[in-house]
């Protein structure tokens, strides 16, 4: 039997105020969809403060398990954004000031201020590093490896991976299907579990939820193929039907 290779991903997302609470995070969403249309999977999500020991610990540990790693926040112009001196030493390289960051941070501030100390912090990179080209600031993205050091403010953090878009080695996109229905996912566990394991190279998520005084859950299916998924989708609603709860394609 033939197994699809599965491309992985890690996220670290950086800054004391995600951790604080104080920054709402909307990065692993987005990133998690991108990296499934480009056929990688976000394998694991660590958040770490703004301590380089900590961000050295979590870069080492998750771009050794796998293909690729990404990193969120840290990168701006202020004291406390400390990634690219953190990734370096978790590289065992030096910093440098990369010519093209510090060109386009030139060009960028010229009618903004001028450049200043604190904005040519963001031209700094790993020694050896590529940039990420990025249309909604000056400061580019990074790239050493494969470690893709992107920028905290969302949408920003967009613009690096539309520019990253069908540059990275992956696999089959992950598909979905979800099936809706007013019943308690332990009612039905069993069931889910036997359908499962009924469709090779099918997965089944359930999500429960209270809404309208009524217990309900949406059965996320995924896959690789898209044929196995629409099986898997149609075997489950029959079996849901056939035990008295209707299924609801699409979810709820």
């Amino acid at each position: 039997m033939t197994t699809t290779r599965i491309w992985t991903a890690a996220l670290v997302v950086i800054g004391d105020e995600i951790l604080s609470g104080r920054t709402q995070d909307k990065n692993v969403a987005q990133i998690a969809l991108w990296l499934n249309i480009q056929g990688i999977r976000l394998a694991e999500v660590r958040v770490v403060p703004d301590v380089q020991e900590a961000i050295v610990e979590a870069v080492n540990t998750l771009r050794a398990r796998n293909d690729y790693l990404f990193t969120t926040g840290g990168i701006g112009p202020t004291h406390d954004d400390i990634t690219v001196d953190a990734i370096a030493a978790a590289l065992g390289v030096g910093v440098v000031i990369h010519p093209e960051a510090s060109a386009a941070l030139h060009r960028y501030y010229e009618a903004r201020g001028g450049i200043t100390e604190a904005r040519l912090r963001m031209a700094r990179v790993p020694d050896g590093a590529e940039l990420i080209p990025n249309r909604m600031s000056g400061a580019p993205g990074i790239r050493h490896g494969n470690i893709f050091i992107m920028a905290g403010v969302p949408h920003i953090t967009a613009g690096m991976l539309d520019a990253l878009t069908g540059t990275l080695e992956g696999g089959l996109p992950l598909l979905s299907r979800t099936i809706g229905c007013w019943v308690a996912e332990s009612e039905i566990a069993e069931l889910l579990g036997d359908t499962e394991k009924a469709h090779e190279g099918c997965q089944i998520g359930s999500y429960p939820f209270f809404r309208h005084g009524q217990v309900g859950s949406n059965f996320v299916i995924r896959s690789t193929d898209q044929m196995a998924l629409d099986g898997c989708a149609a075997a489950l609603g029959a079996a849901l039907d056939a035990v008295g709860h209707e299924a609801i394609d699409g979810g709820i």
